[in-house]
């Protein structure tokens, strides 16, 4: 295995390990002192290293967006699992009665049909589920927009066999989102329902959950690694970010650019705040460089605001805009401190999007 950063292959997906762990000690501290159940999601670093972390500080249980990640977990040892996600399909419906018959496993709905699904995964595989309503609070993804509706679909879940009503469900903290709370939990406890849980997420603004007394339970995933875009929108400090992709310059030809071997395929071509002009990267150590076209298998960075260039063959670490979606490119992760390479784990949830 490579000992120092500068035998890897290049592009490198890195991860600072200190860095990452002062991440998750902050996120549980905030959680346990403000008595939130937190239930960090996995979607971010894909690693079952990191779950057994988070749950060892003190986390709740995990949270999986898809199947195969909940699968990869599961086989990992993880056993409280929250499926963050509408679950359609007889394929996929077999699959989540199998997870439930091996941990507890809780998931989510929006509507009748999602219910009735759920309902004929619990018959067939001898389980009751617990199903917490999805209501949109002002996102406008998936989740029941009206709070009486989502109290409608709360008894249904309530009055089905084989389901459990668990709770309530939101992404993510917006400022709407706790009229939304307050409507919908008034509507069931004029029901005779109680929500043992109230979940909601998002990076962005989970230091301030605590300013919505409704929610009980917070579900996470960037911050273990953070990115630009979250130091852009202010949730976390350059100091803050645990990952980075280790790039080399192959070209340098003219005076204000140069031109990395980490394109698309490597950093993604996801956007701050859906601003091209933002770039798709800081370039540590050269202020003011922007990575700006992204190729397949080339980035382009403006270097014209920089008092120096990098050379043909220096290598570079670059901050991805979005963590989540550059972990998902790699097949393997270094775990790095500072230049020395403490580890390489392979990415056991990379591509489990179904």
């Amino acid at each position: 295995m490579p000992r120092a950063t500068a035998d890897l292959l290049t592009p490198a997906l890195l991860v600072d390990v200190d860095r990452a762990r002062r991440n998750l000690a902050r996120m549980q501290e905030y959680c346990t002192g403000h008595r939130l159940a937190l239930r960090p999601h996995v979607k971010t670093h894909k690693l079952p290293l990191f779950a057994r972390e988070q749950l060892a500080r003190g986390a709740a249980g995990i949270t999986c967006q898809k199947l195969g990640e909940a699968e990869v977990m599961v086989d990992a040892g993880c056993d409280d699992i929250l499926l963050s996600y509408e679950v359609v399909g007889e394929r996929n419906l077999l699959r989540l009665g199998a997870l439930a018959r091996r941990c507890r496993l809780a998931t989510i709905a929006d509507s009748r049909a999602v219910v009735d699904g759920l309902a004929w995964a619990a018959a067939r595989a001898g389980v009751d589920l617990p199903v917490l309503v999805d209501g949109d609070a002002g996102y406008g993804r998936t989740g029941i927009a009206a709070p009486h509706d989502a109290v409608a679909l709360a008894e249904a879940v309530a009055s089905t066999p084989g389901l459990r009503f668990a709770g309530l469900f939101t992404y993510p903290t917006l400022s709407g989102t706790r009229d939304w709370l307050r409507q919908a939990l008034q509507g069931l406890a004029r029901s005779g329902l109680a929500a043992p849980v109230v979940s909601s997420g998002g990076t962005p603004g989970a230091l301030a959950t605590h300013e919505v007394p409704e929610i009980t339970e917070l579900r996470v995933g960037t911050y273990i690694y953070n990115d630009r875009t979250m130091v852009r929108r202010g949730a976390a400090a350059p100091e803050d970010c645990a990952l980075s992709v280790l790039a080399t310059v192959i070209s340098a030809h003219a005076a204000d650019r140069v031109i990395l071997d980490a394109g698309s395929k490597a950093l993604t071509s996801d956007l701050v705040q859906h601003e091209a002009a933002l770039g798709h990267g800081d370039v540590l150590g050269y202020p003011g460089a922007l990575v700006g076209r992204l190729y397949e298998e080339h980035a382009v960075c403006d270097m014209r605001a920089c008092a120096a260039l990098p050379r043909v063959g220096d290598r570079v670490r670059v901050v991805p805009n979005h963590a989540c979606a550059a972990v998902n490119l790699y097949d393997e992760v270094a775990l790095v401190r500072g230049d020395e390479v403490l580890d390489i784990l392979p990415v056991a949830a990379r591509g489990r999007s179904r």
